[in-house]
């Protein structure tokens, strides 16, 4: 047990699925996963672990921001031994060349974050995907036969900002998306010396209003949830190489 999360040692697999709604976590359980089982209800973030293909997974709730995911990865990297986690999660398209239910693979997170400078004196405005998971994540879409864009986003600290408050460094570094916990998850698994992915779909476009429903975003990305867990079970093999 950790100061967020309830389970107990050993409830929590090495591999973790983070979404930020807890209902689409208990959505994964309930159709994808084998023999799941509730393991955290503490503030209603619900953490179910079951198997997907033979391999043990958790799927939990991050909250959203990045001071959110931020404690909820540190505490399970920290205080549960987990190797890997994936962010499962929708973004905001800022160009038109992207279009509802796109899948992205998170290559970079930018962000006007001070999050990992105060957490760990760290620098600079963006952080990477961390370990093999990016390139993992690609080969499980290769293997589905399933288009994945590789992506720089923005990880925003705001949802909602003056119409004249344009984010400079996602318009300085070509951010095609934008999202609010990536780069949290990132400079956390950095410092840790962990695994760390993201994967989005596209829920709305900005530049034209084209938007999935709410009801939707909980349960209609079937897609992108399918590769997070073939993506599992490719690190998994991995892990157990190591």
């Amino acid at each position: 047990m950790s100061v967020h999360i309830g389970a107990a040692k050993g409830e929590i697999a090495k591999i973790v699925l983070l979404a930020g709604d807890p209902l689409r976590a208990k959505h994964i359980s309930e159709t994808m996963l084998t023999d799941a089982k509730l393991v955290n209800t503490v503030r209603n973030a619900f953490y179910f672990t079951g198997t997907y293909k033979g391999v043990q997974v958790t799927v939990g709730a991050s909250g959203m921001g990045c001071a959110s995911i931020g404690i909820y990865s540190y505490e399970l990297y920290n205080e549960y031994d987990v190797e890997c986690i994936i962010r499962i999660g929708t973004a905001g398209a800022y160009t038109e060349k992207l279009k509802v239910y796109d899948v992205l693979n998170v290559d970079k997170a930018y962000s006007e974050s001070t999050y990992a400078q105060a957490a760990f004196n760290y620098s600079g405005d963006n952080f990477a995907h961390q370990g093999v998971a990016f390139d993992l994540i690609n080969e499980a879409a290769r293997n589905l036969g399933m288009p994945v864009i590789e992506a720089n986003i923005h990880s925003s600290d705001v949802f909602y900002r003056a119409p004249d408050a344009s984010p400079k460094v996602a318009i300085d570094n070509n951010c095609v998306a934008v999202e609010m916990e990536a780069f949290a998850l990132f400079s956390n698994a950095k410092y840790l010396n962990k695994i760390a992915g993201t994967i989005l779909t596209i829920s709305d476009v900005i530049p034209t209003h084209e938007a999935i429903s709410a009801e939707h975003r909980q349960s209609s990305l079937n897609k992108m949830m399918e590769l997070a867990l073939e993506s599992v079970v490719l690190i998994n093999n991995y892990l157990s190489k190591k």
